[in-house]
């Protein structure tokens, strides 16, 4: 395919559904390979796939926990062998789970910390040592609830503030390997996880639509436009960011 991306592979964590699933395909659209990681959801991450591969693209799905270190490496490993290079990474796979602090546990807080912040520094430092001499891209997903942090997020706030750390010290750490790393914060964004956590409802939706000068929640077609620019070479120069993509809700 033809596209900015043409000839680049990349990987998208968490690419099932939702903004991953969103950046994927318009990756794809743009002319990456995909390899479209899941955990669990086999059969959303084989849609996504159909769906590029009926739009003339290329991509595979491999699953991988990206909390487990040996699963990372073979998701690496899997990518390289099947497509010969890597250039991308966006690590898009995340949890959430909101408590007041007197329900917080030690499991509410690892699995959110090993996923959302240990599992991006697995998958980055795998495919800086993948990246060819002409360098790479990684983008992280972080939130708004990195500076928001909204009541009962404790927890999760804290991941995704670690996440806009992390990007600020790759993006200095790995310059001089021509590989720029750069977040997106979206807002509340109208997802499969949302819906079922019924964030996408009643007067918590009503509340954010109101204090959000676009006067909406967002869509994950919202967000991949920006992590497609932030990977080409249009975004050359820019590295250690962090984008807000939120309808000015902040």
């Amino acid at each position: 395919m033809n596209g900015k991306l043409a000839g680049r592979v990349a990987v998208v964590t968490g690419a099932s559904k939702g903004i991953g699933a969103a950046i994927a395909a318009s990756l794809a659209a743009e002319g990456a390979a995909l390899v479209v990681n899941y955990s669990s959801d086999q059969k959303g991450a084989e849609k996504t796939v159909a769906q590029i591969t009926a739009a003339g693209g290329r991509a595979i799905a491999v699953q991988a926990n990206v909390a487990d270190e040996d699963d990372v490496k073979r998701l690496i490993a899997e990518t390289v062998h099947q497509f010969d290079r890597l250039d991308i990474v966006v690590n898009n796979a995340g949890v959430y789970d909101f408590l007041p602090l007197e329900e917080v546990t030690v499991e509410h807080f690892h699995r959110q910390f090993n996923i959302n912040v240990l599992g991006l520094l697995l998958v980055s430092r795998e495919a800086a040592r993948r990246f060819g001499p002409t360098g790479g891209n990684i983008v992280n997903v972080s939130s708004v609830v990195a500076t928001l942090a909204p009541p009962g997020g404790s927890v999760y706030s804290a991941t995704k503030a670690a996440v806009v750390a992390i990007t600020r010290s790759l993006a200095q750490e790995l310059g001089s390997r021509k590989i720029r790393v750069n977040a997106v914060n979206p807002g509340l964004v109208e997802t499969e996880g949302v819906q079922a956590a019924g964030m996408d409802e009643g007067e918590m939706r009503a509340s954010i639509e109101r204090r959000t000068p676009l006067g909406r929640v967002g869509a994950p077609r919202d967000i991949a436009p920006a992590v497609v620019f932030l990977v080409s070479d249009e975004a050359s120069w820019i590295t250690g960011e962090t984008l807000y993509i939120s309808g000015g809700f902040r």
